[in-house]
């Protein structure tokens, strides 16, 4: 009897000990859970800590009440303008009503997930299709996600979900739409492009008809004063050779004379056919001692003699 003693309660020991084990549960600070007997929710407002529970008879569900980020694939949404725009999005969201949670979902997070994302999909057609493309793109992005974030937060409450913010990240214009819209603006930058080239040979051609009317008007100027110049030094030299021709007539022509020989009889082959009694050869054939005292001394003249 003893030794059977012995035996049972180390094993009494063990199942005693096993059954408190069963009978508790703790909640961690980032979990909500839900206590269930026989798959009917019985609590579910449960603080973090140690807490009891039936064995065999409850059941406890737990999940993670942290902020859980859902990034949705890319959507395509018509505008109000029906023009297909490619939107990227996120959602920031957690759990407040546990036991909501596990009637609509049955506590399965890529449920959740999926049913969520169905949620905020219909918010974005149902946001898109009431703005243009420069109203989601500009100043109205702001109000559309406020507007995103309090409409998907109503539709997910039936799933005891908290939506707590909307975002949109980027806004794309699908491939076959934007290369025509690309073509537009590239069409428009070379118009651009043209204008100010035409622009800049317009005042090109306008600057280069003010230069060469510039210099024309200075080089006028130039010959203008040039041509006075040498007027008044033609008028001044005529003047000094009529003062020198006044003092002394006969050595002035004699002068001119010779000079008109020297200019004639520079090349040698030079030949004149003239009379001989022209007036060129005055001087050859003059026996006039004027012309001799004219330069102060005798001159002999071919075919003349001296006296």
């Amino acid at each position: 009897m003893e030794d059977t003693k012995k035996i049972l309660l180390p094993i009494a020991a063990a199942l005693l000990v096993l059954l408190v084990y069963a009978s508790l549960f703790t909640v961690q600070q980032w979990e909500t859970a839900i206590k269930l007997r026989l798959g009917e929710i019985v609590r579910s407002d449960y603080d973090p800590g140690l807490h009891a529970k039936v064995p065999l008879l409850n059941n406890i569900m737990r999940f993670d009440a942290r902020i859980q980020t859902l990034d949705a694939r890319p959507q395509r949404f018509l505008t109000i303008e029906k023009k297909d725009v490619i939107v990227d999005s996120y959602t920031k969201w957690r759990i407040n009503n546990a036991a909501q949670f596990f009637r609509s979902t049955g506590g399965d997070s890529a449920r959740a997930e999926r049913l969520l994302s169905e949620r905020v999909n219909t918010a974005l057609r149902n946001e898109f299709g009431k703005r243009t493309i420069q109203e989601v793109v500009t100043e109205d992005r702001i109000a559309l996600m406020k507007a995103l974030t309090k409409v998907s937060d109503t539709q997910a409450a039936e799933l005891g979900i908290e939506v707590l913010d909307v975002r949109v990240k980027k806004i794309d214009l699908p491939p076959e739409v934007s290369e025509s819209v690309y073509n537009r603006m590239r069409a428009e930058r070379e118009r651009v492009a043209r204008d100010l080239r035409a622009r800049g040979a317009e005042a090109a051609e306008r600057i280069r008809a003010d230069a060469d009317r510039q210099r024309t008007v200075i080089i006028a100027d130039a010959y203008r004063e040039a041509e006075e110049i040498r007027g008044m030094g033609d008028g001044r030299a005529a003047e000094i050779y009529a003062a020198a021709y006044e003092r002394n007539p006969t050595f002035y022509a004699f002068y001119r004379s010779l000079d008109a020989y020297r200019r004639t009889f520079a090349q040698k082959d030079s030949t004149l056919v003239l009379s001989p009694d022209s007036e060129f050869f005055r001087f050859f054939n003059s026996q006039d001692p004027g012309a001799a005292a004219a330069l102060g001394e005798s001159v002999d003249f071919p075919g003349t003699m001296s006296p």
